[in-house]
């Protein structure tokens, strides 16, 4: 196999994958009577090279087979795909987002195809906990959160990173689901969602836990080597102007040390 790189959906570690940590098994399957004709699969795994993670990815791929004389076949064109580890294709985040709205993002990511409608609930979910964690607002309903949020962002009281281009990103997301006109009534009302409107949903989750909690984070530490940087300057500076010591004189010879020896 020619050498890819991959990042690791576990540590999110970008890196190279090779043979040694590649591996893919293809097989057969005896049963030809089904609607999909011939088919075959394979499964495929990586392992992270990452000394601090060090897990495998899993995927079993079901696809169509292409058989020859002689009893040879290869694989065609894929079917399904059901990756098995990770269980989903929620991306690692920091341990400084709160805990309980990581864990809505990923059960969101955890069953997008298998339940577009409870998804995109769980979406809704991690989305209000943003808002109210992370911009301080808490209404009775998300639209009327997402109203207070576009009011602090117009009166230019909006936390770093919160900008109008997001409430319009947040706002047209509303028309997903219960985020739409149904909201408001019940929370827990759902409609109909598809698989790629539930994914519309994490994406925009993803974008902000980028810009607003990690560039939050990333802004604190460059101010706190910043403040570190000035501290130090002050300090050489006070040591500067510090008087230099009295320089030592000699000691002074003892008497017995003057006194010439008599012959």
């Amino acid at each position: 196999m020619d050498p890819f790189n991959w990042k690791c959906p576990y540590c999110g570690h970008a890196q190279t994958v090779v043979e040694e940590r590649y591996y893919r098994a293809d097989f057969q399957i005896f049963n030809d009577k089904s609607a999909f004709g011939p088919v075959a699969g394979y499964a495929e795994t990586i392992v992270c090279a990452n000394d601090s993670c060090k897990k495998m990815t899993l995927e079993i791929v079901l696809c169509r087979r292409h058989d020859y004389p002689g009893g040879r076949w290869s694989v065609g064109h894929t079917l399904f795909t059901w990756p098995l580890l990770p269980e989903s294709t929620a991306k690692p985040q920091p341990d400084y987002i709160p805990k309980p709205i990581v864990e809505n993002y990923k059960q969101a990511c955890r069953i997008r195809d298998l339940s577009p409608n409870a998804s995109a609930t769980m979406a809704r979910r991690c989305l209000q906990g943003m808002i109210r964690d992370f911009c301080g607002i808490t209404k009775a309903t998300l639209a009327q959160e997402i109203d207070a949020l576009d009011e602090m962002v117009q009166q230019g009281h909006a936390p770093a990173g919160v900008a109008p281009d997001t409430i319009d990103a947040i706002d047209h997301v509303r028309s997903i689901g219960n985020i739409g006109a149904h909201m408001e009534k019940d929370i827990n009302l759902i409609l109909d969602v598809e698989p790629d409107e539930a994914q519309a949903l994490i994406d925009l989750i993803e974008l902000l836990f980028e810009e607003w909690y990690v560039a939050r984070k990333v802004r604190e530490q460059r101010l706190e080597r910043l403040g570190v940087v000035i501290e130090n300057k002050k300090a050489k500076k006070a040591q500067a102007a510090l008087p230099a010591p009295p320089e030592k004189l000699p000691a002074p010879a003892s008497s017995a040390a003057k006194k010439a020896p008599e012959n």
